[in-house]
């Protein structure tokens, strides 16, 4: 994770930029523009939670561990929101491996003027509480998608909220990592993509992925999308 300049221009991430002006100004004191690397760990389970990031352009997973060398997805954090709301709600070490699935920018800001600035009872304050029931809605419709959905729609879906929250149609995915963040064989991920690909939805070369057909892949995706997308978008409104 390396520094990125900071030229002063509205909050790319959309949580930050619903703050009244004046609210920004205070908090953009204690926060540090940085760019994330794909793969980058930011988080393990039990690891002290010093910073917390407001994705720009870049996606942060929330993998839970399910067997000594297996994780599954369990919520995608991007310019909606924040990485580290635990610190929010009393808790100060991580529960989830925090991942880097999108490279991209982020605003940063250490666990402590987090927690202080959250604590003054202002926009920020009720907007946190928003967003946790957002993430929450997005945890357990997954849940239920990753259950009761084949793996095209989930797939599909994935995808969908992946290019919402980095804001591009295209981005580096390898393999592994969708069969990680699935749940599935790469055997799985595979026949998806390429029924994907055969209809020309998405293009996949060389670990790049590109969204070619928006309306056709989210008629391929399950209503779960829409359920997760309507309570993002109604949660910054």
């Amino acid at each position: 994770m390396t520094p990125a300049t900071n030229h002063g221009a509205a909050p790319a991430n959309r949580l930050l930029a619903a703050l009244p002006k004046k609210e920004y100004q205070r908090l953009r004191l204690q926060l540090k523009t940085v760019s994330l690397e794909f793969g980058k760990v930011l988080y393990e389970p039990g690891d002290i939670i010093r910073r917390v990031y407001f994705p720009n352009d870049s996606i942060i997973s929330l993998l839970s561990a399910v067997a000594a060398r297996s994780t599954l997805e369990v919520g995608i954090v991007g310019n909606e929101g924040v990485a580290g709301l635990g610190v929010f709600m009393g808790v100060n070490t991580s529960r989830t491996v925090a991942l880097v699935q999108g490279a991209g920018s982020a605003m940063s800001m250490t666990a402590a003027s987090f927690r202080k600035e959250a604590n003054r009872l202002g926009t920020m304050h009720r907007l946190l509480h928003r967003y946790t029931h957002s993430l929450m809605t997005q945890i357990s419709q997954s849940s239920a998608c990753n259950r009761f959905h084949n793996v095209d729609a989930r797939l599909a879906r994935w995808l969908l909220m992946s290019s919402d929250r980095m804001g591009s149609g295209e981005f580096r995915l390898t393999q592994d990592f969708m069969s990680n963040m699935l749940g599935v064989r790469r055997e799985g991920v595979n026949q998806a993509a390429g029924e994907l690909q055969k209809h020309k939805l998405i293009g996949y070369s060389r670990g790049m992925l590109k969204i070619l057909d928006r309306p056709g892949l989210e008629a391929v995706s399950c209503q779960c999308y829409g359920i997760i997308k309507a309570e993002c978008d109604s949660y910054l409104n």
